[in-house]
């Protein structure tokens, strides 16, 4: 399936989901309010999505002189992938990670935090930025941050539904004997997880795919899954501060946590991708 029947079908579910959730809420009413606010997310999805998810991590434009070597390395391997050079913007976190966001390579962003500067050498950098690269090439980026945007807009009906269902529960349990409380709690728990595996059905093949791009624009699949390696230790220890909501995005899942948790990872196992890298240059591709 190419890139945009990909967008088309993602949008497609999502906003599905948003019309079940409003109508389960409001009936009639809530089916209006959420099909006005598909239009709208769908339209800010396409043309905005990377502004709202640079701005959710408050990240900043890098001029070539702020990051010299960033921008050496972004512009040779640009280069490499065929691609014009992306934007590049910093991340004000300690976490080590980095994602890449955008329309089409035309309208490209590059994002990495402080963290990652400070944790991975120069090679292990140039892995990671093939890898973002590469899903600029493959053209991951727009489908990606529209299921970020998206994912986001459902999480925060579901919220808004959940505490909706908490403190009407009583005047519900009188006139309705509690089922319209517990329904609206269930969907407000469900909502959530069903965008979540949505995410999970595009983002995990793209990560392979992207692993196994950027080891070929690099031309060392090794430095890719050293700094995979890495960044998996350190973001255990260092998680990443804001909304899991965007976490398809980052090159590593930024909000590790529980055996449960990874269950429903947007990312595929990191000892998986290291292990496909590992046999990249093995065979000398």
């Amino acid at each position: 399936m190419t890139s945009q029947l990909k967008t088309v079908f993602l949008l497609a579910l999502l906003t599905g989901l948003l019309l079940f959730i409003g109508q389960a809420a409001g009936g009639r009413a809530g089916l209006i309010i959420a099909l006005i606010l598909a239009l709208v997310m769908n339209v800010a999805s396409y043309w905005y999505s990377d502004k709202i998810v640079l701005s959710m991590y408050q990240a900043r434009e890098l001029a070539p002189n702020d990051a010299p070597l960033l921008h050496r390395m972004v512009s040779e391997l640009s280069r490499n992938a065929g691609i014009p050079k992306p934007r590049i913007f910093l991340v004000p976190q300690a976490s080590p990670n980095a994602f890449a966001t955008g329309r089409n390579p035309e309208n490209a962003v590059v994002a990495v935090t402080d963290g990652i500067l400070r944790t991975l050498s120069p090679e292990e950098l140039r892995g990671v930025l093939s890898h973002e690269l590469a899903h600029v090439k493959n053209r991951d980026i727009l489908i990606q941050t529209i299921a970020a945007v998206m994912g986001a807009a459902v999480m925060t009906i579901a919220n808004m539904l959940h505490w909706g269902a908490i403190f009407g529960m009583g005047r519900r349990d009188d006139d309705e004997g509690g089922g319209g409380a517990l329904g609206a709690l269930a969907l407000a728990i469900i909502a959530p997880l069903a965008a979540t595996l949505i995410q999970m059905a595009i983002s995990r093949s793209r990560e392979f795919l992207a692993d196994e791009t950027g080891a070929r624009i690099s031309g060392r699949p090794l430095d890719l899954a050293n700094a995979l390696d890495r960044l998996d230790a350190a973001s255990r220890n260092v998680p990443l501060e804001g909304s899991p909501v965007a976490e398809n995005l980052f090159i590593v899942n930024p909000f590790t946590g529980s055996d449960l948790g990874n269950l429903f990872s947007t990312h595929p196992p990191i000892h998986e991708r290291i292990a496909r890298l590992r046999e990249m240059a093995r065979r000398g591709r």
